[in-house]
């Protein structure tokens, strides 16, 4: 069996009037350093963000946070925060920042396989 391993995860979130503080869970980002995992799932109902905030560019949104998949797999095309050790990346994407994509704060949590812990998550908190 398995030892369970710590991990962190933060949900990604869509803010469209950052002077509302409302927002939409519409991901989810998930680092284990012994597993040497790092990934984020996403997912863009663009008919229910339209309804909720008309103007705003579903297609904008969704390449931002395909750039952070890119960071996540340390893709060399993602700039130089994707050239960045692993745990470097994770705390790049989980800063706090005030714009149209934030994170949520990191949570801790122990898991055995961090794919599968991800798809929980990702199940239970965005879909």
């Amino acid at each position: 069996m398995q030892d369970n391993q710590l991990f962190e995860y933060a949900v990604i979130r869509l803010v469209p009037r950052v002077d509302r503080e409302e927002f939409l869970n519409v991901g989810v980002i998930l680092y284990c350093a012994k597993q040497q995992f790092l990934k984020t799932l996403f997912q863009l109902d663009a008919g229910r963000i339209t309804s909720l905030y008309p103007e705003i560019d579903v297609e904008i949104i969704r390449k931002h946070l395909e750039t952070f998949q890119l960071i996540c797999r340390g893709d060399a095309g993602a700039g130089p925060i994707a050239k960045l050790p692993i745990a470097e990346r994770f705390r790049w994407l989980t800063a706090t920042r005030s714009t149209i994509i934030q994170v949520s704060k990191v949570h801790p949590g122990f898991c055995t396989d961090a794919e599968e812990t991800l798809d929980k998550l990702y199940r239970q908190l965005v879909l």
